[in-house]
C-alpha cells in the first residue's frame, strides 16, 4: 500500500520545495540562501556517492553534467527564487515552470519530426489559456513593484529546466544519478556564490525557522526525493510519476493557501485546473517517446 503512494509522496515533497523557498528568503537573499543550500548538497552527495560507490563523471561527460547543472539548478532555481523574492505568489511560480513538460514537448514538435497528436495540442492550448486566466486574475503577490520582472525570472526558470532536460537527456543519459548530481551541484554553486559576492549583502539571519527550512530543502528535497526517485525509477514506477506530476501546481496553491494564505480568484483556480488538465493531457498516454517525458531529476 505505501509503495503505491510513492508516487503522490515524492509530488508533495516536490510542492513543498516552493513554500520551503519562499519561508527561507525571509531571512537570506536568493543567491546567499541557494549558495548555502549547494555546498551543503556537495557535502551529502559527496557521501552519497562514497557510500555507494558510484563513478564521478570525467572527461566530456563531466563537462556536460556542469552544463546540467547549470542550466537545470543554475537558471531554474535560480530564476524561481529570485521571482519568489521578488514578491511571486509560490503557486503562480509552481505553475509557469509546472508547464515544462509542455514547452519541452512543443520544442521538439518544432525542432524534430516529432508529431502531436489531437489531444496534446488540446493540451497545449489548455496550457496557454492556464496561463492566461491566472495571470488575469485577482494574484495575491507579497510585492507587486517588480511583478514583470519576477514573472520574467520565472520563465527563465521555465527555460532552465527545459533546456536542461534537453541537454540531459543528449549527453548524460548513461551518467549515474548520483555522481550527475553531485556535479550538477558543484557546477550550480559556482554561479550561485559569485552572483551573492556581488550583488548581494549575504546576510543571513539565522534562526531557528531559516534552519529548518535549510534542513527541510536539503534533507527532504535534495536527497530524500531523489532517493525516492532511485527507487521509482528501479522499480519501474517513474510512469507513475509522469501520471500524477501534473498536480504539483495545484498542490503548491494549496500548500501556499495553507502556509502564507494565498489566495486565488475564480480565474486563478480555473486556470490551475487548466494547467492540471493541460500538462496531463500532454503526457497522458498514448505515451510521448522518451524525449519528449518531463524530467523529476531536480529539486526547488
Amino acid at each position: 500500500m505505501i509503495i503505491r503512494l510513492i508516487p503522490f509522496i515524492f509530488v508533495l515533497l516536490w510542492g513543498s520545495g516552493f513554500i520551503g523557498a519562499r519561508f527561507g528568503l525571509t531571512y537570506a537573499e536568493p543567491a546567499t540562501f541557494l549558495s548555502i543550500r549547494m555546498c551543503i548538497n556537495i557535502l551529502f552527495f559527496i557521501a552519497l556517492v562514497a557510500l555507494l560507490k558510484t563513478q564521478i563523471p570525467k572527461g566530456k561527460v563531466f563537462w556536460h553534467s556542469c552544463v546540467v547543472g547549470l542550466l537545470i539548478h543554475g537558471l531554474y532555481l535560480g530564476g524561481s527564487f529570485k521571482a519568489l523574492s521578488l514578491g511571486m505568489p509560490a503557486g503562480l511560480n509552481a505553475l509557469l515552470v509546472g508547464i515544462q513538460p509542455i514547452l519541452t514537448a512543443f520544442l521538439l514538435i518544432c525542432f524534430s519530426n516529432k508529431r502531436f497528436s489531437t489531444t496534446q495540442w488540446i493540451g497545449l492550448l489548455l496550457g496557454f489559456v492556464a496561463i492566461a486566466l491566472v495571470l488575469h486574475g485577482n494574484i495575491q503577490w507579497q510585492n507587486t513593484a517588480h511583478r514583470h520582472f519576477a514573472i520574467g525570472m520565472s520563465l527563465v526558470a521555465l527555460l532552465g529546466i527545459t533546456l536542461g532536460t534537453l541537454y540531459q537527456k543528449r549527453f548524460c543519459q548513461d551518467v549515474d544519478l548520483v555522481a550527475g548530481t553531485m556535479v550538477q551541484y558543484v557546477a550550480a554553486s559556482a554561479l550561485f556564490i559569485p552572483w551573492a559576492f556581488s550583488f548581494e549583502t549575504m546576510q543571513v539571519q539565522w534562526t531557528a525557522e531559516f534552519i529548518a527550512t535549510l534542513i527541510w530543502l536539503v534533507l527532504v528535497l535534495s536527497v530524500a526525493a531523489i532517493l525516492l526517485l532511485l527507487y521509482m525509477v528501479k522499480e519501474g514506477e517513474s510512469e507513475k510519476v509522469a501520471s500524477v506530476f501534473y498536480l504539483v501546481p495545484p498542490v503548491t496553491a494549496l500548500q501556499a493557501w495553507l502556509a502564507f494564505d494565498e489566495t486565488f480568484d475564480i480565474y486563478g483556480v480555473c486556470g490551475f485546473i487548466c494547467a492540471a488538465l493541460a500538462v496531463y493531457l500532454v503526457v497522458k498516454k498514448p505515451r510521448l517517446p522518451s524525449q519528449l517525458r518531463p524530467s523529476y531529476k531536480t529539486q526547488i
